[in-house]
């Protein structure tokens, strides 16, 4: 059984930093992308960043490259979401998702977390 959980999170002033983590586990290998979606209230759900697991790739919503930067440990099924200059408006909840491509994970057909609450104040 696929199990995601996240940790981190809370709230910060704008210009503040935050780190998300989030680890997976049930997975026979670590050949998947996991990744972080983000879901103001009021406002769809949108793709933030993820990582292939098993290789180097990388990919970021146009909002957050430069301030996020995403990582991983292939040990451990695990990301991390490192998120710098941080403004009002990524306020949210984010969510960590694992799927086996990145075509699955992209169109949040994999697995989720239960999300954890991001809130920046300006």
């Amino acid at each position: 059984q696929v199990q995601v959980a996240e940790s981190g999170g809370g709230s910060v002033q704008a210009g503040g930093s935050l780190r998300l983590s989030c680890a997976a586990s049930g997975f026979s290998s670590n050949l998947i992308w996991m990744g972080w979606f983000r879901q103001a209230p009021g406002k769809q759900r949108e793709v933030v960043a993820g990582a292939y697991i098993g290789g180097t790739n990388t990919y970021y919503v146009d909002s957050v490259k430069g301030r996020f930067t995403i990582s991983h440990d292939n040990s451990k099924n695990a990301v991390y979401l490192q998120m710098t200059s941080l403004k009002p408006e990524d306020t949210a909840k984010y969510y960590c998702a694992a799927a086996r491509t990145f075509i699955e994970w992209v169109r949040a057909k994999g697995y989720w977390g239960q999300g954890t609450q991001v809130t920046v104040s300006s």
